[in-house]
């Protein structure tokens, strides 16, 4: 029996169109499906906007001896400046700094030395892991040899032993962090890079004659994008806590620019004292930096390859 209905409805005269989402309303629709995700890069947006605006937004520059006063050193959250009348929400240091502009600061260090480190090392991993999966042979045995020893020793340790050497600075420990990086990519390229070698597309590419630079960079990189996005999301967390380990540990950035590391670390002889919120409010500001950053790197992680999400 045929639906009386359904005859009314009368037969499209073409074909029907059909609309396909591009890979970035795709990924942006299968991210916001996780509202934990959501949550975690708002929270690392507003934390981004903070850094880059603190010179603005901040109540007080703490690192201008002018704005500063021995009188405030050491005050107690919500307590008021004896001069000024300034109140500071998060208390002051020793020094009478200001504990949310301090942070606000140390957040901006903290995020720049990060994110350059992490496009320096991208950079470096990336070249390198693509001409060894593209050349082969004993190139690719040389660099992997490298690769493999230097992930056998910690992060930390080589990290500690060329600031030992190179002394403290911000461009030092980028530096560092740049040569402990680098490797990571790389092996995440070459892996990715192999597979991608050996594909019909490649094979025509050579057939036309290209350059092998224009093959490795125009042609097999692309296809390498997404687990190196991946790994990023996972190490630029990575970096900032290890910054944040060598700052704590005196041999990171100097005392004229610190981080939320040297933050930590110029509250941690108070703690006994009960000056708690020296040490404790900007530990808290880099828990909440990681967290963010591990919530939205996670999600990355699954939306790029679901077979990974458990």
């Amino acid at each position: 029996m045929t639906d009386a209905a359904t005859d009314d409805i009368p037969a499209p005269d073409g074909p029907v169109a059909v609309k396909i989402d591009s890979p970035a309303k795709r990924f942006a629709r299968e991210f916001a499906s996780d509202p934990i995700a959501v949550v975690g890069l708002i929270l690392f947006v507003l934390i981004a906007l903070i850094a880059i605006f603190a010179p603005l937004i901040a109540p007080q520059d703490p690192y201008d001896l002018a704005q500063l006063s021995i009188m405030d050193g050491g005050l107690q959250p919500g307590e008021s400046s004896f001069g000024t009348g300034m109140t500071f929400w998060l208390g002051t240091d020793t020094q009478g700094r200001d504990m949310v502009s301090a942070i606000m600061y140390g957040l901006r260090i903290s995020l720049f030395v990060a994110a350059v480190s992490l496009g320096l090392a991208i950079t470096i991993g990336t070249v390198i892991g693509v001409t060894a999966a593209y050349f082969g042979g004993k190139i690719d045995s040389f660099i992997m040899r490298i690769v493999d020893l230097q992930l056998s020793f910690p992060a930390i340790l080589i990290a500690l032993i060329l600031l030992a050497l190179l002394g403290r600075g911000v461009d030092k420990v980028i530096l560092a962090l740049v040569i402990v990086q680098w490797a990571y990519y790389a092996r995440t390229v070459r892996s990715s890079a192999i597979v991608e070698r050996r594909k019909d597309y490649i094979d025509a590419a050579r057939s036309l004659a290209l350059s092998d630079r224009r093959i490795m960079f125009r042609h097999l990189l692309p296809n390498c994008v997404p687990p190196l996005i991946v790994v990023a999301t996972v190490q630029i967390a990575q970096a900032i806590a290890l910054e944040a380990t060598l700052s704590f540990l005196g041999v990171g950035v100097p005392i004229t620019e610190p981080s939320l590391g040297l933050l930590i670390a110029n509250g941690y002889d108070y703690l006994l004292s009960g000056r708690y919120w020296i040490s404790i409010f900007p530990g808290i500001a880099l828990v909440l930096t990681i967290i963010a950053i591990n919530l939205v790197g996670d999600r990355v992680r699954d939306v790029l390859n679901p077979r990974l999400d458990t």
